[in-house]
């Protein structure tokens, strides 16, 4: 029992530390990988350091739930992998234990952090995509930070424009100032001087220019008037606040994001499924109410129809004459009706529709991303065994393509739920369906010894086989030829 206990801290404290050091690494990559999407919405923004902290925490923790089934993946290769190579794992299976036993500790281990994966993606990243969300608004909708540039105008201060010729290396001296106030209703009024100063106020609300040498035109007047009067005021020195309050960062209502099914639990997901549900069967009764409103001989027994037409021979008698032309006009007006109120039901019902494939997708999303680091263990536990090779070299390639393929399968099962190819059940679960198989085969053929990744197992494979193609060639070429 003893040995047992110190089987399972052994392979427990070779497991934690690549766990550990592959995860991070992972959130890291996958973190880098998914800035580079909103990097033109940060860049020039002027944002502060709490502010970029806050977008990079929010952005991460929505990257877990991806990166704990990558990390459990390549930690089970090296762990195993290093105990091959160090014939570690050959002297635990000659004393008779077996893979299984020998891998149940890191089972349990897998299967705890499933249920924290579960929970984590179920409360905190709900919360997470909303304040992501929130933020991201607030930082895209955010005008650049001021930043003037020789020569070219700078616009985002509302009804300004302002270009400098030079600045000075001390970030406070201009030159050449050219300023546009678009405040007039005639034409802009315009600042030129020759140079000048900009500093912030105390407050940092406003930017102050104090300007020397210069002029400032102006056209006063009535717009319908053609006798307006134009001024040119010369100064020595003049004093322009600029309100800064434009270019600061605007809060957005979270309301606007609650909605969103990225935003919810797995139960708030359930509660919304079940209220599409009913809220579509009740739009299909109001379409057959407003379809008999408009049809008002469809609840006409047959019966009837069939006395009328044995009652009336001559179908032209049916209308007369004069009233061909209105029921004519009837008959177009009530099918217009008709076909605007099932291609309104119909915009409505593929509305619907989508909605609930995305609820549904969430989700199941919730479930398969926990269960898959359980499967990837169950991959790269035997892959390691069986290639016996420690370090990041070949363990970290095979993990890799079976990355890839996970990846590729959640992307492509995620299209087809969109595109309504699959339903959310089959399209969210495709890489679990696909790989859970491909992992037991592993674990029957590890635990067997398998030399499937033995590269001196393949060489004499090869070689029999080589053996064999000569010896029949031979044999041919040695046949009696009968004449």
């Amino acid at each position: 029992m003893s040995m047992i206990k110190k089987l399972d801290k052994l392979i427990l404290k070779a497991f934690l530390g690549p766990f550990i050091a592959t995860f991070f690494i992972t959130l890291f990559i996958l973190l880098m990988q998914n800035l580079w999407k909103y990097i033109d919405d940060l860049v020039g923004k002027g944002l502060d350091f709490l502010t970029i902290c806050q977008f990079l925490w929010y952005a991460s923790a929505t990257l877990l739930v991806l990166a704990m089934p990558i990390a459990i993946l390549i930690s089970s290769i090296m762990t195993f992998g290093n105990l091959g190579e160090s014939f570690e794992l050959v002297a635990i299976k000659s004393s008779g234990i077996s893979l299984l036993r020998f891998m149940r500790p890191l089972m349990w281990v897998t299967i705890l952090l499933c249920v924290i994966t579960f929970v984590f993606a179920n409360n905190v990243i709900p919360y997470a995509n909303l304040k992501f969300a929130k933020l991201y608004s607030e930082i895209r909708f955010k005008k650049p930070a001021f930043d003037l540039k020789e020569g070219v105008f700078f616009t985002y201060i509302p009804n300004y424009a302002i270009k400098v010729g030079h600045k000075e290396k001390d970030g406070k001296g201009i030159g050449n100032v050219l300023i546009y106030e678009q405040t007039n209703n005639l034409q802009d009024n315009t600042i030129v001087a020759d140079k000048g100063t900009m500093v912030p106020s105390t407050d940092q609300q406003f930017l102050e220019f104090n300007l020397n040498n210069g002029f400032r035109y102006q056209e006063r007047g009535n717009i319908d008037d053609s006798s307006t009067e134009f001024i040119r005021i010369q100064f020595k020195e003049f004093k322009k606040m600029f309100d800064m309050s434009a270019l600061a960062l605007q809060t957005a209502d979270e309301n606007m994001f609650k909605s969103n099914q990225k935003m919810l639990s797995s139960r708030q997901l359930s509660s919304n499924i079940d209220s599409i549900k009913r809220f579509s069967d009740s739009a299909e009764i109001r379409l057959t109410t407003s379809l008999n409103y408009y049809v008002h001989f469809a609840e006409i027994p047959d019966s009837v129809w069939k006395q009328a037409k044995s009652i009336i021979k001559d179908k032209s008698a049916i209308i007369p004459d004069s009233l061909k032309t209105t029921v004519k006009d009837k008959s177009i007006s009530t099918a217009t009706q008709l076909k605007s109120t099932l291609e309104f039901y119909e915009i409505e019902e593929k509305e619907r529709l989508k909605s609930l494939r995305g609820h549904r997708m969430e989700w199941h999303r919730k479930f398969s991303f926990s269960l898959a680091c359980l499967v990837l263990f169950f991959i790269g536990a035997p892959l390691g065994s069986i290639i016996r090779k420690g370090g990041l070299g070949m363990p970290l390639v095979v993990a890799i393509i079976f990355f890839l393929i996970f990846h590729l399968l959640n992307m492509f099962g995620e299209k087809f739920v969109k595109e309504d190819i699959m339903s959310p059940v089959w399209g969210m679960w495709l890489a679990i369906l696909i790989l859970a198989p491909i992992g037991m085969f592993l674990t029957y053929k590890a635990m067997r010894d398998s030399q499937l990744f033995n590269k001196e197992f393949y060489n004499r494979l090869f070689k029999q086989i080589n053996s064999f193609l000569k010896f029949k060639q031979t044999k041919s070429n040695h046949s009696p030829i009968n004449i």
